[in-house]
Order: structure tokens, then C-alpha cells, then sequence
């Protein structure tokens, strides 16, 4: 019976779940989005999105408190200087679970656990030019833009040779 456990112990003991959870927690700071057990991901989203709360104030208290959860300089300096002015205006849920499906090891769920707001497909800071397979740019008249290319590529073709002779004799 589960009466009163509020704690997902992932099958760890104490000081290991918490050493796994602040890698995991550094691990997504740092690169944004990691893979792993739809269990882990749930426990992660609690560990980590107070850590992104307290960075909201750039105090040496919160600094302090943060780095006694992450262990690591590195991840905690990324926390506050990327990540929390990005989430300034955001009230909450800095984080997103996706589901994968199953792992073919150990058939186990698998989930993506991202920061929302450096998702770049989502939010549109990423490539909106629509790639076609056409040319596009502007088309030049046919004697101006054949006449030059005849004479520059002679030249082109003879420091060439030249450069590679050089380079062989050194």
C-alpha cells in the first residue's frame, strides 16, 4: 500500500535519486531537452521548474539556494543568465513532456522533457522563408552575363595550377 507516499522513489535510494535528478536537471538546462522514462521526466518537472522559479530573482540567496540543487557552477550561471530572462513573464510551467512510445530494451516509456520557451519550431523564431527547389534571385541578360563569365574563367583556371605547383615544391 501506497498510503502517504508522495515520493516517485524511481527505485533509488535517497542520495542517489537526488544526485540523478540534479544531472538530469543540469543535463536539460544546458542542452534544452533530454530524453528519458516518462517516470523520471514527471519527478524531473518538479525538481527542476521551482530551480527555474527561484531564478527569476538574480539574488545571491537564490543563486546559493539553486547551486545546493544543481552541484554545478556551469549549469547554474546558463540558469540564470539564458534561461530566466527568457522566462521572466511566464507564470509557470516552463517545461513540457512529450511522449515517444516505448523503448525496445526494456519496453519501458519513453518521453522528451523540454524547456518550452527554446523550442524554436514551436515558436517560430525558426526558418519561416519557404525553401523551394526554383531559382528565385534575379536573371541578367544572356550576352552581359556570358561575356564576363568567358573571361574570368581562363584566369581562374590558370592561378589554379600555379597554386597547387607552389604548394607541392614546399
Amino acid at each position: 500500500m501506497r498510503h502517504g507516499n508522495k515520493v516517485n522513489a524511481l527505485g533509488r535510494k535517497t542520495a542517489h535519486r537526488k544526485a540523478m535528478l540534479s544531472n538530469m536537471a543540469c543535463s536539460l538546462i544546458e542542452h534544452k531537452r533530454i530524453v528519458t522514462t516518462l517516470a523520471k521526466a514527471k519527478v524531473l518537472r518538479g525538481y527542476v521548474e521551482p530551480l527555474i522559479t527561484k531564478s527569476k530573482s538574480d539574488t545571491t540567496h537564490s543563486r546559493r539556494v539553486v547551486f545546493s540543487y544543481l552541484k554545478s557552477k556551469e549549469a547554474a550561471a546558463e540558469l540564470f543568465r539564458e534561461v530566466a530572462p527568457k522566462v521572466m513573464d511566464r507564470p509557470g510551467g516552463y517545461t513540457r513532456i512529450i511522449k515517444l512510445g516505448k523503448r525496445l530494451g526494456d519496453n519501458a516509456e519513453t518521453a522528451m522533457i523540454e524547456l518550452v520557451d527554446f523550442n524554436e519550431l514551436l515558436i517560430g523564431g525558426g526558418d519561416t522563408k519557404k525553401k523551394t527547389r526554383r531559382r528565385g534571385g534575379k536573371k541578367s541578360t544572356p550576352a552581359k552575363a556570358a561575356a564576363p563569365a568567358k573571361e574570368e574563367a581562363p584566369a581562374a583556371t590558370e592561378e589554379a595550377p600555379a597554386k597547387d605547383a607552389s604548394s607541392e615544391e614546399e
